[in-house]
């Protein structure tokens, strides 16, 4: 009988992971302490295809479904190397193939599919509304017929500075003019390539992890209406039928983290000796590990589960985010049981332990706060009044 639990897709996993072999801790460690962008590694997975995993063959991509695009991104991690430079062009394209015209779709797709264009950055938080998406004050005024007129500020947006594209979500209608709420955004896609310092202007933002975000400023930049994706006014609901397959990917790479600190862990427990005996064989540094991989081993079925239900096309909301809730539980627990496994060296460089920390810690916070995705499941699964 055939195992339901074995991991997914292996012959994608055993091409990815010999991929990354190629670049080895000393690579990202230098791109860490320079804050520099991985452009041989993005372009790597570009050439082999693997960020066009969820594109359609007609466009130039496999055509596969998201459990495969998961097994890349969750052994990009598994590797020690950092999915967080691209995996944004993974589902960000999806609001352009299941909403786009034709046209948009012929133009931009087997562009991106190749790596001639990237399509990495992801223009909705703002300073001032941060994950309360409706409240948004980046205007899209229409002019002429033939052009929007973009104002305001956007922020945490990752790869603006090597993309060139940006999904700009942004106010077509002002809020006390719709009907409900969710009405009066619309979605663009922008070819920063054409506006940058027109217009646009973009800041990065340092943080204790090289994410290579930033925070980007419209001023009058004029865009042309064949920028506009689907409907106008209709934009909330189309960045809402991409987040499940964000949730499910950032939730695989949580899974990808936690196996590389459970593995870096239990082999150094096993090595390491103190007072004549290796470290592994006392219970106080056994059982943390052992925790860390039931943890993660949990946490990974919320993952087959949403993945599971998103290629059925069934709804999968509450599941996408509590795959994405527990999978960076799991990585934050098992960073945390890797770096007390290891004393004093967790923290010294050349271990990669503490870059891996930092770059873990982010998902408990971005692209949703664990505190948000309670809110969720206490409103829309549980039935719960809204809390405020």
């Amino acid at each position: 009988m055939e195992n339901p639990y074995a991991p997914t897709h292996p012959e994608i996993r055993d091409a990815v992971r010999a991929l990354c072999l190629k670049f080895d801790g000393a690579y990202w460690r230098k791109l860490d302490r320079d804050r520099g962008y991985p452009t041989e590694f993005v372009k790597a997975l570009t050439d082999a295809g693997w960020l066009a995993t969820l594109i359609p063959e007609e466009y130039g991509g496999a055509g596969l479904g998201i459990s495969a695009a998961a097994a890349v991104l969750e052994e990009v991690q598994r590797a020690g190397c950092n999915g967080a430079a691209c995996h944004a062009q993974m589902y960000t394209m999806g609001t352009v193939l299941r909403h786009g015209s034709t046209e948009q779709k012929q133009r931009y797709l087997p562009a991106v599919a190749s790596g001639e264009l990237r399509l990495q950055a992801f223009g909705v938080t703002e300073p001032t509304s941060g994950t309360d998406t409706l409240a948004l004050r980046t205007t899209a005024v229409k002019k002429n017929n033939s052009t929007y007129v973009v104002n305001g500020q956007k922020v945490w947006t990752s790869r603006a500075e090597h993309s060139d594209l940006m999904l700009l979500l942004a106010r077509t209608t002002p809020r006390d003019q719709v009907q409900k709420r969710t009405e009066g955004l619309s979605v663009f896609l922008v070819d920063m390539r054409k506006v940058l310092d027109k217009g646009l202007t973009i800041r990065p933002i340092r943080t204790m992890m090289n994410h290579n975000t930033t925070e980007v400023f419209f001023d009058n930049m004029e865009i042309p209406a064949e920028s506009l994706i689907g409907e106008e006014g209709q934009g909330f609901r189309y960045i809402l039928s991409g987040m499940n397959a964000e949730r499910i990917l950032i939730s695989a790479e949580c899974i990808g983290d936690a196996r590389w600190f459970i593995e870096k862990a239990t082999n150094y427990a096993k090595e390491r000796k103190l007072f004549g005996r290796p470290i592994g064989q006392n219970q106080g540094v056994q059982f943390p590990i052992a925790r860390a991989y039931a943890q993660t081993e949990a946490a990974d079925l919320m993952v087959r589960k949403a993945a599971t239900l998103y290629e059925a096309g069934l709804p999968c909301g509450a599941e996408a985010n509590m795959a994405k809730m527990l999978g960076s539980e799991a990585a934050w627990a098992a960073a945390d049981m890797c770096v007390q496994t290891h004393g004093g060296f967790g923290f010294a460089e050349e271990y990669d332990i503490e870059r891996k920390f930092r770059e873990t810690r982010l998902y408990m916070v971005a692209p949703i706060s664990t505190n948000m995705i309670l809110n969720f499941v206490s409103e829309h699964v549980l039935g719960l009044p809204r809390s405020y």
